[in-house]
Parts: structure tokens; C-alpha cells; sequence
């Protein structure tokens, strides 16, 4: 098939390559000069795994190409996807003025049938202003080419897009017609041969699938980090408790790691604006709106207790992870990104290291306190602490005695619960995580019990694999 996808974002550019990847022909198309010179020169302006060996192969083989002509792209395919992003407001709610603009511009330079596909994130009833403003448009010129409208909404992760696109669990489909059907099962063909579900709908029900998923996984989140908060109180362990919830397989153990709070691109905004949808209708939804808030108040509440713990005294602060995840050089609504001004404001300077999102965050990030390290361990001699954002693997990994050496305070506060307690205790470290029992610098005896401890009683934080998901 012929396709053009109109956006070179997150979404856009790994829906375009994985496209190609199944042999269809590609145009994808963005109005930023710079990123369309930077992938025609052959450097994928994302952070993806896997994402590099397919944009090369697909670019080399003639699959793939790279435009700022927006009529060429209309005019060149029969399949139009829209995958520009659709930022929140001021007010929260989902900015869509770019799609509504790229409509006008679709329904100008039509030059036959189309099928115009939504893979934006988008409020319930955009798909249908989508069509009005193309119909009309197609009235101005006199035209009688025919219009089909699909919703078919991404359910990708940071971190493993490529894997989720050329392995869905579902395909979903929003559509009225059985050509457009018809299409989308053409357009997937290589995924319905391996039993795919394809689940088709209507349109506004595909639209509000896409935010009820997202919706319901930051509950997950936040439902869990509101738990730890009363393990701090009681004495109990996240980790524990998040153990006999994962092995009810009502609940299950995705999206239930006990940490900062979601950022990225997605959940944030996503139930903020599903906030406001709702309040546009008259409609109130204090469950989301709880959501929302215990997410800020977890972020929060761990900058204000390492805040407090380092106290007015101006020190140095060493920063692990800038991306919201890990996987990913996104930065969007990362906690690491909100905080780190926050240390900043309070008279700390700060040496921050990432794998993959250094280079977006010095975009945002300028300070004269603010420095980035060339790896982990680079950041840790003369900090008088260890702040820990993002759950990298190789993070997880580190030499805790070169890391305990090289601080000048043994003092880590770790957001993502990469090691036990009692590891930390027996390493000599004040330990503070999420959920857990804080662990104060003890004595060498101190130490010695945590080594038995560790040694008779392994904690699940230590056999169980990193999630990523969050």
C-alpha cells in the first residue's frame, strides 16, 4: 500500500518504519525542516530500541522516505495517518488545533479517494471534525472524491514501541464502512496472519478505548504509590504487598511498582484531559481527578523529604536518570525534570547522568549549578548524595561499594526501589526508598546482622526482574 504519515514524533516515525518494515511504501512527512533533514541524513531523531536497524534498512531498500511537502504526501497515497501530537493546553485540556489544521490542508490537495486514519491520541468527537472540515474543504473545490475516516489508536510503550508495534496484543479499529475495513485488515495484513486480535468499533468508542486504557494503567500507578505512603506509616513493604497483589491474576503485577509517580508523554496528559472532557459535558470524574493528584503528590513529596533531609546547607547532588523510564530519551513530565530545578532553587548544584537523555535534557535544563556526567559513577565523587529517577538497568547493577566510596555521604534516596534494605543497610548506606523502612548509616555490628539477613532471607527486590513499564 501506499501510505504517508504526517508526523515524525514519537508515534509517527516508529508507525512509519514498522510500516515499511512490512513492505508497504512510505512517505512520512513533518513541517520541521531541521528533524526531516536529520532523518534523510539518516540519523532517527528518537531514542527507540531496535528502532535504528529498521529506519536504515527501510531508508536503503527505497521504503522509506523522508518530506516537508505536505501535498505531495496527500497526493502520493491512498492511506492518510495522522500522528501529530496533541499537547495539553493551558487549561488541560487536548490541544488539537495541529490535526484540525492538517485536515483543512488534506481536503485542499485531494486529488482522489482517501483513507484517512487517526493514530493521535485524541478527545471523543475529533475524528468527526476531522471529516467536516475535510468534506467542506472538498465542497470548496468542487471535488467528488470520497472520504473514509478510521480511528486506530496506538497502545505503544517507551522503551519497546518497536516491539508493541510489530507485535500488538490488539489492533483496534474505529470505522463505519467496509472498505475502510477492509483497508486497516490490508494495512495489518502481516499481524492478522499471526492471529492478531482485530477488534473493530465505532469511531468514538475507539476514541475512548485509546484514554480509558491509559487512564486505568495511572490508576494502577497511583493506586500503588498511595499504598506505600501507608507502608511508611505501619511499617509494611511495598514490595511484599505488591507481591500478593501480582499473584491475583484479577490484578496481576504490571503498572504496580511502587515509585515517583508516571511523566511521559501520555498518562499525564491523557487523564488531565479526560478531566476536562467530562467537565465539558457536565460531568465529574473524582476518581481521575484523585489519580491526577496523588501522582503530583508522590513526585512532590519525595523532593520535599530529600529537601528536608539535606537541609539549607548548600551541597552537591548526584542525579541518575533523566528519561520518565527507562528505554527512552523522553523527558516529558519526567520527575527527574521537575525536581532537579527544585534542588536548584534551594542553593544545591547537581551533576546529572542518563544513558540515552542527556542531550534532550541540557535542551531544557541550563543552569550554572547544573552539569552532566559522562557515566553513573562520574557523577558521584564529591556529591553528598544519590538521587535515583529512572530504574536502568544498569543502574540496578552499579558497584554499591565504589558507589558508597565515591559519595562523600553514603546517602542514597532511591525513587524506584532498586535495592533491598537490608543490602543497603549491610553496605553501610542511609537508605532511603519508597515504601520501605529507612535505613540510617548503622555500626559495623549493624552491618553484620544485615549481612545474615541478606544472606538467610533474600529480598524480592533483588531476584525480581526490573519492570519497565512504568
Amino acid at each position: 500500500m501506499k501510505i504517508s504519515v504526517f508526523g515524525t514524533g514519537y508515534v509517527g516515525l516508529v508507525t512509519a518504519v514498522c510500516l515499511a518494515e512490512w513492505g508497504h511504501q512510505v512517505i512520512a512527512t513533518d513541517i520541521d525542516a531541521a528533524k526531516i533533514d536529520s532523518l534523510k541524513a539518516g540519523h532517527a531523531t528518537i531514542f527507540e530500541p531496535g528502532l535504528d536497524d529498521l529506519f536504515h534498512r527501510n531508508s536503503i531498500q527505497g521504503r522509506l522516505e523522508f518530506s516537508t511537502d505536505l501535498e505531495k504526501a496527500v497526493q502520493k497515497s491512498d492511506v492518510l495517518i495522522i500522528a501529530l501530537g496533541t499537547p495539553a493546553a493551558g487549561d488541560g485540556t487536548a490541544d488539537v488545533n495541529m490535526i484540525l489544521n492538517l485536515a483543512q490542508i488534506i481536503g485542499h490537495h485531494m486529488n482522489g479517494n482517501k483513507i484517512v486514519v487517526t493514530k493521535s491520541t485524541v478527545p471523543v468527537g475529533t475524528n468527526d471534525r476531522i471529516a467536516q472540515i475535510i468534506d467542506a474543504e472538498l465542497e470548496v473545490q468542487v471535488s467528488a472524491h470520497s472520504l473514509e475516516i478510521v480511528s486506530n489508536p496506538e497502545f505503544l510503550r517507551a522503551g519497546s514501541a518497536v516491539a508493541d508495534t510489530l507485535s500488538p496484543d490488539r489492533i483496534l479499529i474505529g470505522a463505519t464502512t467496509d472498505n475502510a475495513i477492509h483497508a486497516m485488515r490490508e494495512l495489518y495484513a502481516p499481524l492478522l496472519k499471526t492471529h492478531t486480535p482485530f477488534l473493530v468499533m465505532d469511531i468514538r468508542s475507539a476514541e475512548l478505548a485509546k484514554y480509558a486504557a491509559n487512564a486505568i494503567l495511572a490508576t494502577k500507578i497511583s493506586f500503588i504509590n498511595e499504598f506505600s505512603r501507608l507502608c511508611e506509616l505501619w511499617g509494611s513493604d511495598i514490595t511484599q504487598v505488591r507481591e500478593a497483589l501480582a499473584a491475583d491474576p484479577r490484578i496481576g503485577p504490571d503498572f504496580l511498582d511502587a515509585g515517583i509517580g508516571y511523566g511521559g508523554s501520555c498518562f499525564p496528559k491523557d487523564v488531565q484531559a479526560l478531566i476536562k472532557m467530562a467537565e465539558a459535558q457536565n460531568e465529574d470524574l473524582p476518581l481521575l481527578r484523585a489519580v491526577d493528584q496523588t501522582n503530583r503528590n508522590q513526585r512532590e513529596r519525595f523532593t520535599d523529604q530529600i529537601l528536608r533531609e539535606l537541609g539549607s546547607r548548600p551541597q552537591k547532588i548526584a542525579v541518575w536518570g533523566l528519561a520518565f523510564k527507562p528505554g527512552t530519551d523522553d523527558i516529558r513530565q519526567a520527575p527527574a525534570i521537575l525536581a532537579i530545578p527544585e534542588f536548584l532553587a534551594a542553593g544545591h548544584s547537581v551533576v546529572a547522568f542518563d544513558p540515552a537523555a542527556m542531550a534532550k535534557a541540557s535542551q531544557v535544563l541550563r543552569h550554572p549549578r547544573l552539569t552532566f556526567a559522562s557515566g553513573p559513577l562520574d557523577a558521584l565523587p564529591s556529591a553528598e548524595a544519590l538521587v535515583i529517577f529512572t530504574e536502568w538497568p544498569q543502574f540496578a547493577g552499579a558497584d554499591l561499594n565504589e558507589v558508597r566510596n565515591s559519595l562523600v555521604t553514603p546517602r542514597v534516596f532511591d525513587g524506584r526501589n532498586l535495592w533491598s534494605p537490608a543490602l543497603m543497610q549491610a553496605k553501610g548506606f542511609h537508605y532511603v526508598s519508597i515504601g520501605r523502612e529507612t535505613i540510617r548509616r548503622s555500626s559495623r555490628k549493624s552491618q553484620a546482622k544485615a549481612q545474615m539477613q541478606l544472606h538467610h532471607h533474600p529480598s524480592p527486590a533483588l531476584s525480581a526482574p526490573l519492570d519497565s513499564n512504568i
